[in-house]
């Protein structure tokens, strides 16, 4: 699966004009360019050049302001937020009155836009859309690895919307988060799944990650291309990485959570019955979130001060609530994009910090992880590490972007001999877009070889 992190030198340019079988099928294809390439301002402008409008644009919450914003940036094309205000008008406003161009609509909203009636269990025969999504001459999903489990509800509707058209891009830094099999359900929204002899196919000959290469040979010839930064931004400052170590003050809630753990842990290695080793494996999987948080709580203050040091400008990447909270009283200046931000504060907050007007931004990994711009600062705090390193060089790629002209540092906070050193060894040694865990933190233990390295590090203090 590595092999498709690499960069494909077969397309230098992914939308230059070459020849029109290529051309062809570049008309439903994942873009996988690094993050920070700039995909969006490139769709865009295909959009524009190519003349598939009006479009329709998929995408996390957090990024419409930002995608219409590119799109009057770069191009000539007229888009259109979907929201309350417009529900009712915007077939009218896009279609007889030709006043927008591209419709810009979140993941979680699809159903409210575009869906008459859907019946469980969630199916497309049991999906009634509305006639609009007929409007749409071309669709593009951003961040399209949302859409990998062909089970949800997102993947269905994103599938029933693209069906039958001309023009559907899906972009994604990561198309595959946790296997091979993560390409099924995007592959069958592009239409292109039957070129890869339908799913049955698909995972007998590549689930259990074998004939990889073969598969990133296919998949550049039909319907993909990826480039890396070095390849795009020629001019790129460097980007360093770097570990700060501190003790943590609360050393003794930690050893006791840390004690508990550590009996869970034993008896599910003891035992052999698969529903109680079961039971014991989440057992131990909040106990783990739990030990998480608790060293989280113990480097707050060695980050804050750590921080009044800082010279410059930084964006600070927490996940829990309470830490924000903390940070935001010793910092109240500093901008927040977390999941309690409207869309219009978090953008608010971005362009304040992209005017220089605050020092700090607090950032929740899950709400600025992907597709904003921060390049205003050319440092980053990880107070709280992502549970993998796909997720990780996308928080990163927030400040080391086009448009950056400074060398990027990124630190990563850790507690002395804490559930954060094994974190950081085995995220490292993960280096790859077909990570073994999800991006989602809930679903980290979804693998269990992936699970069972972590328990073995964690009994073996490796």
């Amino acid at each position: 699966m590595e092999e498709l992190n690499k960069p494909q030198k077969r397309t230098p340019y992914p939308y230059q004009v070459q020849g029109s079988e290529w051309m062809e099928r570049m008309k439903r294809c994942i873009n996988g360019d690094c993050c920070g390439t700039g995909k969006s301002i490139q769709t865009a402008i295909t959009l524009e050049r190519v003349g598939c409008t009006p479009a329709l644009i998929v995408c996390p919450a957090t990024l419409c302001i930002n995608w219409a914003r590119e799109i009057e940036m770069a191009t000539n094309l007229r888009p259109l937020i979907l929201n309350d205000s417009c529900k009712a008008t915007f077939p009218y406003l896009m279609g007889k009155m030709g006043l927008y161009d591209v419709a810009i609509v979140s993941y979680n909203s699809l159903r409210k836009y575009f869906v008459l009636k859907a019946d469980k269990p969630y199916k497309l025969s049991n999906i009634v859309f509305m006639p609009t999504i007929n409007l749409f001459k071309s669709v593009v999903m951003d961040e399209f690895h949302k859409c990998k489990s062909a089970d949800t509800l997102q993947a269905k509707l994103c599938a029933g919307i693209c069906h039958g058209k001309e023009y559907v891009f899906g972009l994604t830094g990561s198309p595959i988060m946790n296997e091979a099999t993560d390409l099924i359900s995007q592959l069958a929204i592009l239409g292109r799944l039957s070129e890869f002899g339908g799913m049955r196919q698909f995972t007998d000959r590549y689930g259990e990650g074998q004939h990889l290469e073969e598969l990133n040979k296919l998949l550049t010839e039909k319907c993909y291309f990826r480039r890396e930064k070095k390849d795009v931004l020629k001019d790129l400052p460097d980007l360093t990485r770097s570990t700060i170590v501190t003790e943590l003050p609360n050393r003794e809630e930690y050893d006791t959570c840390c004690r508990d753990l550590r009996q869970y842990l034993q008896e599910y290695k003891q035992k052999t019955d698969a529903q109680i080793k079961r039971a014991l494996r989440m057992k131990s999987l909040t106990t783990f979130m739990q030990l998480r948080a608790i060293a989280t709580r113990g480097k707050v203050q060695a980050a804050i001060s750590f921080l009044e040091d800082m010279p410059e400008q930084c964006v600070i990447f927490i996940e829990y609530h309470e830490t924000a909270d903390i940070l935001k009283k010793a910092f109240p200046d500093a901008g927040l994009v977390t999941g309690r931000q409207s869309p219009k504060e978090k953008q608010a907050a971005i362009d304040d910090f992209q005017a220089g007007k605050i020092k700090f931004i607090i950032c929740s990994i899950a709400a600025a992880g992907v597709g904003i711009t921060l390049t205003a600062a050319n440092h980053n705090l990880f107070l709280t590490l992502p549970w993998n390193w796909a997720l990780y060089t996308q928080c990163e790629s927030r400040t080391h972007r086009n448009g950056q002209k400074l060398p990027v540092t990124s630190w990563v906070m850790l507690g002395e001999n804490s559930i954060d050193t094994y974190l950081w060894k085995l995220v490292n040694d993960k280096k790859s877009v077909a990570s073994r865990i999800t991006g989602e933190a809930d679903d980290a233990f979804a693998n269990e070889q992936y699970f069972e390295e972590l328990i073995e590090m964690f009994l073996n203090n490796q």
